[in-house]
């Protein structure tokens, strides 16, 4: 038993001999990291301003007389032109009392023939004294009454065309139709609450932008400045994003005069007029406006995934400074452009700032920098400020 246990033990022994200790594990190297250098860059700046189109000018199209309509005499959603007939009412009560109105006229023509003879020969015997003065002064009368007679005769005359002519409805402006609300047989009354049809007039076309108070402000200071793209009439120019995405290919101008605070909510509406010779706008939609700002021609575009904000909000970056460490700094952006941010104070051309590897390092490491390509910049049309 003595025997077994000491065979045991130096098995053991030789069995502790035989393992070897693990070596202590020595000190990582620099971490590395993907950085870019920055360069200056021309970029141009932009606003972008949401807003939704409206008509340039839309008018209700309703009957001035009343009548049975018999005719509709154009097609539903096609353009029209100021002045073409839309709708034909039965026009042979306003024939008749033309008729009349006119017979009327003749009649007091006649009359003031009879009252001229009479009044012409009294005026010679009231001097022979063969008639009385009272005589005299009934004819005066009677020939003045004649000429009002024959003026309220030809008024009616007018009230007949007019309502005859009325009963043509005519396109008062120029633009597209809208469905009609009517059918020929419906009995229509005079100026009545439902529109017959709309024409709406979409070339040129508005687009009305809500923006703060503030905002106007600083962008009529950058008009007036110079700093804003004009036309030749003193306008800034815009370009319109449609909903899709897609850019409309004509530029428009906003207009600045006729704006009015809205009490609530403290926004100003502005107006921008926009062409439209293919129809390609429609009222109603929404749309994102664009003014061109000017061109900084020494911009520092930052990458947005290099950038960080401290618990305070503050954005910061990491540079990669000479000796490879890494150094937390403090940077003011500007606007966003795309994916990237502008750099207006923190940083310099040249410098190198990390763009991937954020998690491997920390401010005051050292590490392996690997120049990289910087991020696809998003497809933009310069800078997004609004």
């Amino acid at each position: 038993m003595v025997c077994v246990s000491i065979a045991l033990g130096l098995g053991l022994a030789l069995a502790g001999c035989g393992e070897k200790k693990a070596a202590p594990a020595g000190p990582a190297g620099p971490a590395e990291v993907g950085v870019m250098t920055l360069q200056a860059q021309p970029h141009t700046f932009t606003t972008e301003l949401p807003g939704r189109t409206s008509a340039y000018l839309s008018a209700e199209v309703r009957p001035q007389v009343g009548g049975i309509l018999q005719k509709r005499l154009f097609t539903e959603g096609a353009m029209v032109k100021a002045g073409q007939v839309l709708y034909q009412i039965d026009a042979a009560s306003f024939e008749v009392q033309l008729a009349t109105a006119k017979a009327q006229l003749a009649k007091a023509q006649t009359n003031q023939k009879a009252a001229q003879t009479n009044a012409a020969r009294n005026a010679e015997l009231i001097s022979s004294r063969a008639i009385s003065q009272q005589q005299y002064d009934d004819s005066q009368t009677a020939l003045a009454q004649s000429q009002s007679d024959i003026a309220a005769a030809k008024a009616a005359v007018q009230a007949a065309e007019l309502n005859l002519g009325y009963a043509r409805i005519k396109a008062p402006i120029s633009g597209r139709t809208s469905a009609s609300t009517v059918t020929p047989g419906a009995l229509l009354t005079a100026n009545q609450a439902q529109a017959l049809t709309t024409i709406t007039q979409s070339d040129p076309l508005y687009v009305d932008i809500t923006q703060s108070t503030t905002e106007v402000l600083r962008l009529k200071r950058q008009l007036a400045d110079g700093q804003l793209t004009q036309d030749e009439k003193g306008a800034a120019r815009i370009t319109l994003v449609l909903d899709d995405g897609s850019r409309y290919t004509h530029p428009g101008t906003l207009q600045f005069s006729g704006v009015q605070v809205n009490p609530a909510t403290g926004a100003i509406t502005l107006r921008a007029t926009v062409p439209n010779p293919e129809g390609l706008l429609m009222p109603g939609m929404y749309v994102r406006a664009r003014l061109q700002e000017g061109v900084n021609e020494n911009a520092l575009l930052v990458p947005q995934q290099a950038v960080t904000r401290d618990p305070a909000g503050v954005a910061r970056v990491l540079v990669v400074k000479d000796d490879d460490t890494l150094e937390s700094r403090r940077i003011t952006t500007g606007a966003a452009v795309g994916n990237r941010w502008e750099a207006l104070a923190g940083l310099n051309a040249g410098e190198r700032i990390l763009v991937d590897g954020s998690l491997r390092a920390k401010a005051g490491d050292k590490v392996k920098p690997v120049q990289v390509e910087p991020p696809a910049q998003e497809s933009t049309t310069g800078s997004e400020k609004g």
